[in-house]
């Protein structure tokens, strides 16, 4: 199950269809299946997550809570993923500045939020080159573009 939270007010219609859209597609993708919730949010409250969790004071696009991280159990028999967090107002801002649609920018960050999920990662440059292909194939594959 996607589950997908509208935690603002003036998020466009189309917002949660889009998000569920593209985290199904990343899943689908990958062979894989799970429940994932999507807080579509805004920049204060993205900005506190990343301070509480990352210790980064400022606010960000996309955060990822794996369940398998932390003190969770490494198989989860529920099939519990984890959680995203997107920023609607830093998506907006990053769709106009990189010259394209808001659904291309939430489906870009919902697709690289839950293979962040499925454990991939960009630390090192040979896994983020794998992870960034990875993500505009499945971008591809639904035919969203820049």
């Amino acid at each position: 199950m996607i589950d997908v939270e509208i935690g603002m007010d003036n998020a466009p219609e189309d917002a949660a269809v889009i998000i569920e859209r593209a985290v199904g597609s990343a899943l689908r993708y990958e062979n894989k299946c799970g429940d994932v919730t999507v807080l579509l949010t805004d920049d204060d409250t993205i900005h506190r997550l990343n301070a509480s969790f990352r210790h980064v004071d400022r606010p960000t696009d996309v955060l990822t809570f794996p369940a398998w991280e932390g003190e969770a159990l490494a198989q989860l028999p529920d099939g519990y993923l984890g959680d995203i967090a997107i920023s609607l107002p830093t998506a907006l801002r990053q769709a106009t500045e990189y010259g394209h649609s808001l659904t291309r920018e939430l489906s870009f960050l919902a697709v690289h939020g839950t293979l962040h999920l499925l454990g991939y990662d960009h630390m090192e440059q040979a896994d983020a080159d794998a992870m960034f292909a990875l993500q505009d194939k499945i971008l591809e594959e639904m035919s969203v573009t820049r």
